[in-house]
């Protein structure tokens, strides 16, 4: 009898489309800080010491004051940061590595709390949407350095128990592009050229509609430095819509662990096709478990601007 009642249970849970798996996605690293010690200023240090490259670190509050006229948490901070070290050992692996390089957090206070927490994803998160397995040496190296960080970052902390149901993801959980460069003449000079008017163009429309370029990143550069000469270029920008963030981290502060999101492009040596991918909403929603209409409707609508603006680029 119990194993046709489990039976029926795996049934229903695939039906509804959540899964029965018990691994979580996001982790959130929380602290007591009646005492205010702990700072955007000091949490950002402590990633710095600890091998961290910092690309952006913005006060949300003072965005959405100026923007909606209101916040809806005492602190809400968005974190981007990096090892290039690790990054470049796993996008060796796959290039989709660079999904998260940077990697984001989020960092919130309660209006009526005086905990601080700091949500990430985990490693989990990461090899769900990357392909890269969470036993993978690297990704341990890497899981296992942030989760230390955090402790630093955080004294007196814990990493909180989630029990989000993983949804069924409605769509891809990465959405890609190509785009085919023309070169009509060889050399660097030209790929840099053909680069600069492609990226200029995404730019002005990604902003044109409301998105906002949170931060920019060579990769490129950093892999070169290091010997790792497989790209003529390896960029990414960190993107988001201040909309979407805001009306998601009311109920959901947690989800800057998927924002901004990182968009990648990059060209292979000998290529001429520009490979361009982020991470879908579909993570959002998949993840945490977001199913009121609000946050469900900012986020799909995103994600077919953001599809129609790359396309129209591409075309």
């Amino acid at each position: 009898m119990k194993s046709i009642i489990k039976g029926l249970v795996v049934a229903l849970l695939l039906i509804t489309g959540v899964t029965a798996s018990a691994a979580q996605d996001i982790q959130i690293y929380t602290a007591d800080n009646s005492n205010g010690k702990i700072t955007g200023a000091t949490i950002e240090k402590a990633f710095k010491d600890a091998g961290f490259f910092i690309s952006g670190h913005n006060d949300m509050n003072v965005a959405f004051k100026g923007k909606f006229q209101k916040t809806n948490h005492k602190m809400y901070r968005l974190f981007t940061l990096y090892n290039k070290d690790l990054v470049l050992e796993l996008a060796k692996i796959t290039p989709d590595a660079a999904l998260f390089a940077p990697l984001s957090m989020s960092i919130y206070m309660n209006n009526d709390s005086n905990d601080i927490s700091i949500s990430s994803l985990s490693i989990d998160g990461m090899a769900k949407v990357t392909g890269i397995s969470a036993k993978n040496e690297h990704m341990v190296k890497y899981s296992k350095l942030v989760r230390e960080t955090l402790a630093k970052a955080l004294p007196n902390g814990h990493f909180e128990k989630t029990s989000y149901k993983i949804l069924k993801p409605k769509g891809e959980l990465i959405t890609r592009f190509t785009y085919e460069m023309e070169l009509e003449e060889s050399g660097d000079d030209a790929i840099e050229d053909e680069l600069e008017g492609i990226q200029e163009e995404l730019e002005s429309s990604l902003e044109t509609v409301g998105f906002v370029i949170a931060g920019f990143n060579k990769l490129g550069d950093d892999f070169k430095e290091a010997g790792y000469k497989k790209y003529d270029f390896f960029d990414a920008y960190s993107i988001c819509k201040l909309p979407v963030i805001f009306e998601v981290a009311k109920t959901h502060p947690e989800a800057g662990a998927y924002a901004p999101c990182t968009f990648y492009m990059y060209k292979e040596k000998g290529s001429k096709t520009i490979q361009m991918a982020y991470p879908s909403v579909y993570n959002w929603l998949s993840s945490l478990d977001i199913t009121d209409k609000p946050s469900v409707k900012v986020l799909e609508d995103a994600q077919k601007l953001m599809i129609s603006v790359v396309n129209e680029v591409t075309e």
